[in-house]
């Protein structure tokens, strides 16, 4: 089984400098993990996470002045549609996070979750 027939293709995105609690309602809203957020000014989309916002609320941020660009997910990683299964989770492994953003040349094309990935694996008849 691909990514492609795993992945999310409806890819919440927000810009850079959504505030987390803005985040934070998009997630909460839409019931998700993970945002994708698009900075025309860098290299590739990056993804803030619930982690991410936990993150930046244990440290003590504020969540109306602190913004998505400054907490994104470090060392993220992107997927193909054409991968595997496994390879998306080994990805994911390696990285150690559960969310993945799949690419195609320059284009996001969908998200991935490890979530995603049990749900496909549970439909396959042994």
């Amino acid at each position: 089984m691909l990514v492609s027939d795993a992945m999310t293709t409806d890819v919440v995105t927000i810009g850079p400098s959504h505030s987390l609690r803005e985040a934070s309602k998009v997630m909460a809203d839409r019931n998700i993990g993970s945002v994708v957020v698009h900075d025309p000014e860098a290299d590739g989309p990056g993804i803030l996470t619930e982690r991410d916002i936990v993150g930046a609320v244990a440290g003590g941020g504020d969540l109306d002045a602190s913004v998505a660009i400054d907490h994104l997910t470090t060392d993220s990683a992107y997927g193909s549609p054409r991968w595997s299964l496994d390879e998306a989770t080994d990805a994911m492994k390696r990285g150690g996070f559960r969310h993945l953003v799949v690419v195609e040349g320059s284009s996001v094309v969908g998200i991935i979750s490890m979530r995603d990935i049990v749900r496909a694996w549970g439909n396959i008849e042994a």
